[in-house]
């Protein structure tokens, strides 16, 4: 579960369609936390769910411009179970916080429990996932460590695998963090004073109390709420510290506080309030927003650039790094393995997966290569290379949500076909409806016992307000076609839409692939 070099990139641009308060990201970073890093700078993680490679870290120096650096964890725990895909589940409400010169990051999986990764550099090598303990229902989990070395955990409770939520529960830990040694004690109970769904604490200390800081009311429409008390255990008086735009959880930092807030498909996007201390407790405010910029990584050009110094032909691509370091946007959808693809020295290669006999949309596909949107608007292209042995073998660009919509090219006769292939409520077991666009002319070369067929072709997309996809094509990297419809995208389950690569065949069938060149 190791990575092995540090990169930096570019990675959103700060956007103002609320200007009375700051969008520090564009871009789906769900259930934000934060720490202080032993330099003065900062470090940030956010749900991952069932994407690989999870637990992303994003450093800045100033609380407003970030950049992504490095991922936590390679693979989920149990692996065989998250090397198909397992949709919402994973990675929900981490946190993380620096213990001395140790950074920690603890997460709950509602199905499995409470896991643990830790390190001495954000963006270096973390360990492997430590199972803390093993659980249903656990989640959003904060550890706080005490001046007298103790540690105590705070967790939520999911009413999808337990039967209650509502509730904040406080246990202690093994002064190293690694193990339960005590029983969780009921802290807080928010039905009682109207503050229902309470969920994502985070657990502080300051002036002699303990502080959790908990949004509830739900995602949406939300409120802030914080929670002190004298003793780790309570009884904790409670307050609402923020109630507006349906802000929800996040991480208290140097007198700020950065949180997510619900844009549909764009995702979770993140925010930065101010926080000022007022009769005891951590009120918060809207702050105004910087004039919009680029965020930037070491080597990077303008936004949109895929031109930094990360070394050709990197392994690490498979992991969300790449060539230029345009892959390190990049996960899988879920437990990356052998058999999904390998770097190339220009970009990826996935290879195609060998659908079910039943298949009926791409909700089952593991091995989708996939990015988020990066902005309220933005253009791309990605260049591709399709190569096929048997009919029946598809390979292109998607548009990846509850709904979806996919540009595939398709083997037949000796001849590729791009299609259209739209799908609504894929995760109900939606079926999917195609549109045959135009014949792509295969070169067909010898490969052994079998024929190559393969084509060159590029795919644009250019997303409005709205997440209003408008997507074009080009036979020749220079001359495009736009497609007459467009495309509203659709979130996926708790995560945003993403686009990339795909590639499948017909269950039992040999299998194609395609490669992306991000040196193009």
């Amino acid at each position: 579960m190791k990575l092995k070099t540090t990169l930096q990139i570019f990675l959103l641009t700060l956007c103002g369609i609320m200007s009375a308060q700051a969008q520090i990201v564009f871009a789906d970073y769900s259930d934000p936390d934060v720490c202080e890093g032993t330099e003065g700078d900062y470090w940030l993680t956010a749900s991952s769910f069932q994407c690989t490679p999870g637990l992303p870290i994003l450093h800045s120096t100033d609380l407003v411009h970030w950049e992504l650096v490095n991922y936590a964890v390679e693979r989920l725990l149990p692996v065989e179970h998250y090397n198909t895909v397992q949709h919402g589940c994973g990675v929900w409400a981490p946190s993380i916080r620096r213990h001395g010169d140790t950074y920690y990051i603890y997460w709950g999986d509602p199905d499995y429990g409470v896991f643990m990764v830790k390190t001495d550099n954000p963006r270096g090598r973390w360990s492997e996932p430590v199972l803390v303990m093993e659980g249903k229902g656990v989640i959003d989990t904060c550890p706080l460590w005490d001046e007298d070395g103790r540690c105590y955990l705070v967790n939520g409770w999911a009413n999808s695998r337990c039967g209650f939520n509502s509730v904040l529960t406080v246990r202690e830990l093994s002064a190293d963090g690694i193990r339960v040694i005590g029983k969780p004690v009921l802290v807080y109970d928010g039905q009682v004073e109207g503050n229902h769904t309470i969920e994502g604490p985070k657990f502080y200390k300051k002036d002699g109390y303990y502080y959790i800081l908990a949004p509830a009311g739900g995602v949406e429409h939300g409120w802030q709420v914080a929670l002190r008390s004298k003793n780790v255990y309570g009884p904790y008086e409670s307050k609402v510290v923020f109630n507006q735009d349906g802000i929800h959880q996040g991480g208290w930092v140097a007198d700020k506080f950065v949180c997510f807030q619900e844009r549909g498909a764009y995702g979770r996007i993140l925010h930065l309030l101010d926080v000022k201390m007022k009769n005891g407790f951590p009120m918060m405010k809207k702050t105004l927003s910087p004039d919009p910029s680029p965020v930037k990584g070491e080597g990077s050009h303008a936004v949109g650039s895929s031109k930094t110094n990360t070394p050709k032909g990197s392994p690490l691509a498979l992991y969300g790094r790449g060539v230029g370091g345009e892959g390190l946007l990049y996960q899988w959808h879920a437990n990356y393995q052998d058999a999904f693809g390998f770097p190339t020295p220009n970009g990826v290669r996935v290879y195609g997966h060998n659908v079910s006999a039943q298949f009926k949309n791409m909700w089952e596909v593991p091995n989708l290569y996939l990015k988020k949107f990066d902005g309220e608007t933005f253009a791309d292209t990605l260049h591709l290379t399709i190569t096929a042995k048997a009919d029946g073998q598809q390979s292109g660009f998607i548009i990846m949500g509850r709904d979806y919509c996919r540009l595939s090219v398709e083997l037949q006769n000796g001849q590729f076909l791009l299609k259209r292939i739209t799908c609504r409520d894929a995760d109900n077991g939606g079926e999917e409806t195609e549109q045959v666009l135009v014949q792509v002319k295969a070169r067909k070369y010898g490969a052994g016992a079998k024929t190559n067929y393969d084509c060159h072709i590029s795919f644009g997309i250019h997303c409005e307000k709205g997440a209003v996809c408008h997507l074009s094509y080009s036979l020749d990297g220079q001359h495009y076609t736009s497609l007459p419809e467009p495309f509203q995208a659709r979130e996926g389950k708790w995560i945003g839409a993403k686009y990339g690569l795909f590639s499948i065949a017909p269950h039992g069938s040999s299998r194609g692939w395609v490669d992306i060149n991000f040196n193009s």
